[in-house]
């Protein structure tokens, strides 16, 4: 049995398009990267880019594959859920940068430069029974 993989071109009705999928702590984003010589657009669970991250930080962090190879032209879709902003920030641009690869193996080299490719593993640590926090034990009052 071949191993499962999340990276898939497909055609459909509106044309081609590119799909990966990245995650960043809790959050998880299915990109999908259109080939389409209309301009650049990108929707996020069914909403305007602009609309679904407002603070400019959010909105470089997704782009920033894009500016890294000087792409003017594209349409993304993405589908995310879970965690915070910036972790679905991250999400995306993990998904846009793989989508990227399997368009144009040649990308792969600038994009793992900066890490765009790498995804990173840190986690929330779980509460441990008996403290306050992760790590934070009980106060201790002589009182």
């Amino acid at each position: 049995m071949p191993p499962k993989t999340t990276k898939t071109t497909k055609v459909t009705k509106a044309g081609r398009y590119f799909e990966a999928v990245g995650r960043r702590k809790n959050a998880v984003a299915r990109v999908r990267l259109h080939v389409t010589k209309t301009g650049s657009s990108v929707t996020i669970n069914d909403k305007e880019f602009s609309k679904y991250f407002p603070v400019e930080k959010h909105r470089l962090t997704v782009l920033a594959p894009f500016k890294t190879l000087s792409i003017t032209e594209y349409d993304v879709t993405v589908k995310a859920l879970g965690g915070g902003v910036m972790g679905q920030a991250e999400a995306i641009r993990l998904g846009i940068s793989r989508a990227l690869i399997i368009m144009n193996p040649v990308w792969r080299t600038p994009l793992k430069v900066l890490g765009y490719l790498k995804r990173d593993p840190r986690m929330v640590e779980r509460k441990k029974p008996g403290l306050r926090k992760a790590r934070r034990p009980q106060q201790w009052r002589k009182r």
